[in-house]
């Protein structure tokens, strides 16, 4: 009798026990249910991924390529909806440091179409969106222009800007999908801060904006 007491004690600590593996083995059920889900989820959102960026290279994204005429600039912003413009002539040497750049970040953003336009070989497009200076970058969403990198001074107007700098100066006009921090360029120092400009949305059809110089930038 004087054992009946620990023996109450036992089969409810043994009860308890049962108690516990039964939550944890539901527990662990749960935990294999969700992990699949996750796996289930996370493979469908690779395959839409995919699909995704094959729809891109179908429309020419992933390189950075020249368009022959004003015709096609048209024709290649109607079926993208982000796309960066160079509007470039072959004699201004800066326009060849932007291809450089360009050419990096058109594979790396496969989102958006990367193009170039000679400014001789269109001389109506050139004068309604009112290039002035050389190189431009014309940054379009949705076949409009959201905004403009004219020359080098939004990347601290030196010709050694990173590509880093100009990958984030096109993300700050969200036509890329820009992954670092949009509120600091790259290279800024306390010493020298870089400087930005916004310019407002304006169309293709032919709203200019304003400019530093008169004169195209040779």
């Amino acid at each position: 009798m004087a054992n009946q007491p620990m023996d109450v004690i036992a089969k409810v600590l043994e009860k308890v026990e049962e108690q516990v593996d039964a939550e944890l083995s539901k527990l662990n059920e749960l935990e294999e249910e969700d992990f699949e889900r996750l796996k289930e989820k996370r493979l469908e959102a690779l395959k839409k991924a995919q699909k995704q960026k094959q729809e891109f290279l179908s429309k020419g994204h992933g390189e950075y390529r020249e368009i022959p005429s004003e015709k096609d600039f048209f024709s290649e912003v109607k079926e993208s909806k982000k796309v960066v413009c160079h509007f470039y002539r072959d004699s201004t040497f800066r326009c060849n440091i932007l291809d450089k750049h360009l050419s990096i970040l058109a594979k790396k953003h496969v989102e958006t179409k990367f193009l170039k336009l000679n400014v001789e070989k269109a001389p109506f497009l050139t004068e309604r969106l009112r290039v002035k200076v050389i190189p431009t970058l014309a940054l379009l969403i949705d076949g409009k222009t959201k905004d403009y990198v004219v020359g080098f001074s939004d990347m601290g107007n030196t010709d050694e800007f990173s590509t880093e700098m100009l990958e984030w100066r096109l993300g700050c006009a969200d036509v890329i999908n820009y992954s670092g921090n949009l509120m600091e360029p790259p290279t800024q120092t306390k010493n020298s801060a870089t400087k930005f400009t916004k310019v407002e949305k304006k169309t293709i059809r032919g709203r200019g904006y304003d400019s530093d110089t008169d004169s195209e930038d040779d």
